[in-house]
């Protein structure tokens, strides 16, 4: 799980637990005019063949964590309960979007979409 908080211009996405471990990451700082969207998807798939791990751990439709290329692009996930996965579409970043599980999805889509539109472009 992912807590998300917003510090001035810059989007902080805090990994909880044991998913540091399997996403081999902490943190990730990414500049709120990077952000392009976001929204809750519980449909998203973690299968065998929709994503190659570059870094991190997958065990295919249960648990996703780290860095995987998806469709050429880079994707970071951290998603055990799909039903709480939000994704966060970014521009200009070396990530082009996060899958991301958050204990309250509509709370943290609607503080991201609102750091978006109350960004200066």
């Amino acid at each position: 799980m992912v807590n998300i908080s917003i510090e001035g211009s810059t989007a902080i996405f805090e990994v909880e637990g044991w998913n540091k471990l399997w996403s081999l990451r902490s943190r990730l700082e990414i500049p709120v005019e990077h952000l392009v969207t976001a929204y809750a998807d519980t449909d998203v798939t973690m299968g065998w063949l929709d994503g190659i791990r570059l870094l991190g751990t997958s065990i295919p439709s249960l648990f996703r964590a780290g860095t995987f290329i998806q469709s050429g692009n880079l994707v970071f996930w951290d998603v055990r309960n799909v039903e709480q996965a939000i994704i966060i579409e970014l521009k200009h970043d070396r990530f082009s979007k996060l899958v991301l599980e958050v204990e309250q999805p509509a709370a943290a889509v609607d503080l991201l979409n609102a750091a978006i539109n109350n960004h200066p472009q």
